[in-house]
């Protein structure tokens, strides 16, 4: 009875833990929950993909602003991606 009790709070912690990260943690903790769901939104999931947009284009998004641009171009830069032209 006990091992059920034990398996019943794992597997009520899976799901929560599945229901959490059920969305994308592309650019978690580096730009804001509306920027990253615009880009969600675009389909972009990663910094390669990105880089096939211009600044213009991402600032252009709905949620997207200066400070999440700012951010974005930084970690970017970090990582050797960039903008298009």
């Amino acid at each position: 009875m006990i091992n059920l009790v034990i398996m019943a709070k794992c597997l009520s912690s899976i799901c929560a833990v599945n229901h959490v990260v059920g969305g994308s943690l592309f650019l978690q903790g580096i730009i804001a929950m509306p920027a990253r769901k615009a880009l969600e939104r675009e389909k972009i999931d990663s910094l390669e993909k990105l880089s096939d947009y211009s600044e213009k284009e991402i600032m252009q998004l709905h949620g997207f602003g200066k400070n999440a641009m700012l951010k974005l171009k930084n970690h970017m830069k970090e990582n050797h991606f960039y903008f298009k032209n």
